[in-house]
């Protein structure tokens, strides 16, 4: 960003430093020393300026008709919005690590209570197993020095895909390496036996979308025909994105 930056907000807590930063119409969240984890775009919270965020989102269009999510990790809170928005979404969980973000969330960045939204602050490895079963489950557990230990933990990652509901879908939001493959991509292929998406991105990142189960998979003509009746409301299409899908190899 070119535009001078504000320093809105910054506070202290058990993991060190949470400032919210402003620049024209965005509003940044940041972890540590200037290390970004969320934008949003004020004029419209839902509006999904990263590439992660909205291959994200396609994760969740794999779905015809989701009504359940758990998102683990709040952050600025435009993902979970943007999916309360646009999917016939009527039960959300959201588990958020550090109580801050989500009161800077709502006071700052443009964060709406909802009815729907189920909130609980504390650690997701702890938390996961009292969490209701769900049709989307995404994974954005970041730090300001890089992936969880969730993000490579067998036990955990096994644990989310068993929370899922018959049909539904892990969305995770992984780290690339240079070769363009997700962190831990052997890992991953283990657990997951091959059988789920890779998207990756420009911007370094590789969303995963990872299948409840062996026996299912993408009718990719018919989430061809969600993306498009869904351009409109977006103001973007999320087409190119679903044409860099991969399978895992």
């Amino acid at each position: 960003m070119e535009q001078q930056e504000q320093l809105l907000a910054e506070v202290q807590d058990a993991f060190g430093t949470i400032k919210v930063v402003q620049a024209g119409p965005y509003r940044f969240l940041e972890f540590g020393d200037a290390i970004e984890q969320s934008c949003v775009f004020m004029p419209d919270p839902t509006w999904l300026e990263y590439d992660y965020t909205r291959a994200m989102l396609l994760g969740a269009l794999l779905h015809e008709a989701p009504q359940s999510a758990l998102f683990l990790g709040l952050g600025g809170g435009s993902l979970t919005q943007a999916c309360l928005r646009f999917l016939p979404l009527v039960d959300v969980e959201v588990i958020e690590l550090r109580p801050d973000v989500p009161r800077l969330a709502e006071s700052l960045l443009g964060f709406q209570s909802d009815p729907r939204i189920t909130l609980r602050i504390g650690d997701a490895l702890a938390l996961l197993p009292a969490a209701e079963p769900a049709d989307l489950i995404f994974i954005d557990l970041y730090t300001d020095t890089g992936p969880s230990a969730g993000h490579l933990a067998w036990s955990f990652l096994e644990q989310c895909q068993r929370k899922l509901n018959p049909g539904g879908w892990l969305i995770i939001n992984q780290w690339g390496t240079e070769g363009g493959q997700p962190l831990g991509a052997a890992l991953l292929r283990g657990l997951f036996l091959r059988h789920y998406l890779e998207c990756p991105l420009a911007e370094g990142n590789v969303v995963l979308m990872v299948p409840a189960d062996l026996d299912q998979w993408v009718d990719f003509e018919r989430l061809a025909v969600r993306i498009e009746a869904l351009a409109p409301r977006l103001g973007y299409s999320l087409a190119k994105l679903a044409q860099a899908l991969r399978r895992a190899t």
